[in-house]
């Protein structure tokens, strides 16, 4: 994570509440607001994309930094006197990927509450970073999905896996209880003018296109503050009651990796799982939280025979965009693999035609770069050993979508297979290349 807080960057007053919250893991904050100071909000300022959509107010990165200096003072005084007011967010909708017609809603703030939820995030992150366990690894600083993948191929290789509950959240972020939110943040936070100012982010009317509305559940997703309180709920609901609660109650091994609000659960024996599976869902539901029905489920994950000589494992499964199988090796043993989630390649296939059917007029040179950098992306990511195949159909159906709008873009002259040959020899595409280890002892 490029803009995460790490030690190198952080200013000697949070530093020194990162000490103390080690050092005191029950302890109280009671003075934390002074730390959102003119140097916190230029540091937010500087994390900022250009890139970014502009909020309620219009105004963009570069626009706010004409006048920094004087803009940061402003915003810091009104800070100080209580009276910024956050402005409404922008809601948008994204396609989800997960069938027609389906959309994910994403809250785009004004530029100066980018800047304050931002900086309010520092400040909390200096804190909670000290208690979040080490089974979470979804917004945390120098931890990352490829690190989720990484534990579970630890317990798994360690013999401790043989069933996984594989759950998933309806409407994580739009279903967070406040009240609930709020009790959690005063264990820690004992500042009641930054308990005030996040109050302030949390509760903001939204604008979906002309209606307005004031949401009294959950927080917005695309809020740079909402995935640390994402993480927040969740390690009192659900990280810090299975490892101090459940686990000492359990007859074997049991593993919880989570990747924001995406988790899994390992057991070592079926009995175990169906237990915890019972009061699971009690648990969550005290929160106001929800087990989607169909993507929900207990499965047998245990590594086959060595007798097993052809076939599959006995089951797989979905955790942060990859599919977990298992697969015989060279040697003749079994190994736990993984490779792009259906559901993601598809996703990326469409995303890709999509983007060449509407830009199918722009200069090639300018639709080259376009691809190989949205290729590229997608290779950092999913770019995991044993995964080249799932790479190289991505990197076909790019060729396919490409060649279909560029014969599109006149009705003179068509495009055949043995000129757009020629063209991919002076603009190649990439090839499928693994980035990310995860399988090496």
């Amino acid at each position: 994570m490029a803009n995460a807080l790490t030690l190198g960057n952080m200013s000697p007053g949070l530093r020194k509440v990162v000490d103390r919250a080690k050092r005191e893991p029950e302890g109280r904050f009671h003075s934390l607001a002074h730390l959102i100071d003119v140097p916190a909000l230029e540091r937010a300022y500087h994390r900022q994309r250009s890139t970014a959509a502009v909020g309620v107010d219009g105004v963009t990165k570069e626009q706010y930094g004409q006048n920094l200096e004087a803009n940061l003072q402003d915003l810091h005084a009104r800070l100080k006197a209580k009276q910024y007011r956050h402005q409404p967010i922008r809601r948008v909708h994204i396609p989800k990927g997960q069938g027609r017609g389906q959309t994910r809603p994403i809250g785009v703030s004004a530029f100066e509450d980018k800047l304050v939820q931002d900086a309010v995030r520092e400040v909390l992150g200096a804190v909670y970073e000290q208690d979040f366990l080490d089974g979470s690894y979804g917004s945390r600083p120098k931890r990352s999905a490829h690190d989720a993948v990484r534990a579970l191929k630890r317990v798994v290789d360690q013999g401790k896996v043989s069933w996984i509950f594989e759950a998933d959240l309806v409407s994580f972020f739009d279903s967070l209880d406040r009240t609930e939110l709020k009790r959690m943040l005063e264990v820690r936070v004992a500042d009641g003018s930054l308990l005030r100012l996040i109050g302030k982010c949390l509760h903001v009317g939204v604008l979906d296109g002309e209606v307005f509305s004031e949401p009294q559940l959950g927080t917005v997703q695309g809020s740079a503050l909402s995935p640390l309180l994402g993480n927040l709920y969740l390690h009192y609901v659900l990280d810090l009651w299975f490892e101090t609660e459940v686990k000492p109650r359990l007859r074997g091994q049991a593993t919880l990796i989570r990747y924001c609000d995406d988790f899994i659960i390992g057991f070592e024996h079926e009995d175990d799982a169906r237990r915890v599976m019972a009061v699971l869902e009690k648990r969550l539901g005290r929160f106001g939280l929800t087990l989607h029905p169909d993507k929900t489920r207990l499965l047998p994950f245990r590594r086959p025979p060595k007798t097993q000589h052809s076939g599959k494992g006995p089951a797989t499964f979905d955790f942060v965009g990859f599919t977990f199988y298992w697969r015989r090796t060279r040697n003749g043993s079994w190994r736990m693999w993984c490779k792009t989630r259906r559901a993601s390649l598809r996703r990326a296939k469409t995303s890709i035609y999509e983007w060449c059917r509407r830009h199918r007029h722009l200069p090639v040179e300018d639709q080259h770069a376009a691809l190989y950098r949205r290729l590229q992306g997608h290779f950092n990511y999913f770019g995991v050993s044993g995964n080249y195949h799932s790479l190289m159909l991505l990197v076909e159906a790019t060729k396919r979508a490409w060649y279909k709008w560029l014969c599109r873009r006149s009705q003179r002259k068509r495009l055949n297979w043995e000129r757009f040959n020629d063209l991919l020899r002076w603009w190649p595409l990439p090839r499928p290349r693994i980035t990310v280890q995860i399988w090496s002892r």
